[in-house]
């Protein structure tokens, strides 16, 4: 079921919060051919973009952007492992995302939202923003995230790309912001969202048993003995976290699966990208194939005719006689005017 359909009924609710005025329209676009490598070289003549079916003028931006990217993590209480797995992978964001004059800024949520680390090219202030993340429990307040990172970005200079990485569960969980609210602003500001989910379920069970020197603050913990009258590190096993596993919580779930599955929402109307993971190095791989898409696409752009407020427009562009190419793109927009 399209995107469209799924939210049909809520955007009908937001109709009125659709008010700001749109003069682009961006569609990041990436083609590959049958084996999955990507395909260079295409020019505006080349592509076809269709709004609704009908064929539009586009503008192909040839210029390479720098990036703003706001890592947006979720902290809740099923969130431990995913932690844990992040700690040695904030040069993945800046090196391989972000890349050269880029920048990036971390942000967690649980119960509230956190900013960590504002806009920094410095990639050391990245990492140990992510290394001192930790468990804060509550719920998961995703769309009050994502509202806060979209702030973040709609303050950064013109003729930036804007970019937002969450690594989250695909829910939201106790959000004040409303969902046409937030994607309204997603539009608005042409920002494009990458999802890396995961299974709270599952999670648990993929890290190494922790000691009692793990659970320390950072700058206390102790990695090696220096020297024979040295303290050593205290070894001492804890209970494993298993997370969420108890019936009551299971029968929470079900309920909670009747919300929109935001991990597939926004990157498929802003033509980003949703990838799970279990392990840190399928963490990893993900970052990686998410960091050679952005600089491997093509930055669509094209004027919408306008349209009744609120109203879902369908994107698709198609490569001119080569119907073998895959072609994937933003699923389209809604109308703002």
């Amino acid at each position: 079921m399209r995107v469209a359909a799924a939210l049909f009924v809520l955007a009908c609710a937001g109709r009125a919060q659709f008010k700001s005025t749109a003069t682009l329209v961006v569609a990041p676009t990436t083609v590959t051919d049958s084996r999955g490598r990507y395909v260079d070289g295409l020019t505006p003549e080349d592509l076809t973009l269709y709004d609704n079916n009908v064929s539009q003028a586009i503008q192909m931006d040839w210029m390479m952007y720098p990036i703003s990217l706001v890592v947006v993590v979720e902290t809740s209480s099923n969130s431990g492992a995913v932690i844990d797995k992040l700690g040695g992978s904030g040069i993945l964001f800046t090196q391989l995302l972000a890349a050269d004059a880029g920048e990036t800024a971390v942000v967690s949520f649980s119960g509230h939202v956190r900013v960590h680390q504002d806009f920094t090219s410095d990639p050391e202030r990245v990492i140990h923003a992510l290394r001192m993340l930790r468990m804060e429990g509550g719920t998961a307040r995703t769309l009050d995230a994502l509202r806060q990172a979209l702030g973040m970005l709609e303050g950064r200079p013109a003729g930036r790309r804007r970019i937002i990485l969450m690594i989250a569960e695909k829910r939201d969980r106790d959000s004040a912001a409303k969902l046409p609210e937030v994607m309204e602003m997603v539009q608005r500001l042409n920002a494009t969202v990458y999802w890396l989910s995961y299974s709270p379920f599952l999670e648990p069970y993929t890290v190494k048993p922790k000691t009692a020197e793990d659970l320390k603050p950072e700058a206390e913990r102790i990695k090696i003995k220096q020297c024979a009258a040295c303290p050593a590190p205290d070894t001492t096993p804890v209970p494993p976290d298993l997370g969420p596993g108890s019936l009551l919580y299971g029968i929470g779930e079900l309920f909670h699966m009747n919300q929109p599955d935001l991990s597939h929402l926004f990157p498929a109307t802003t033509g980003g990208r949703t990838l799970g993971f279990l392990k840190k190095n399928a963490l990893e791989q993900a970052i990686q194939l998410v960091g050679e898409e952005v600089h491997r696409q093509y930055i669509l752009s094209f004027e919408p005719k306008g349209g009744e407020p609120g109203k879902f427009h369908a994107i698709r562009v198609a490569v001119k006689r080569r119907p073998e190419l895959h072609v994937k793109t933003r699923e389209g927009y809604w109308a703002l005017q």
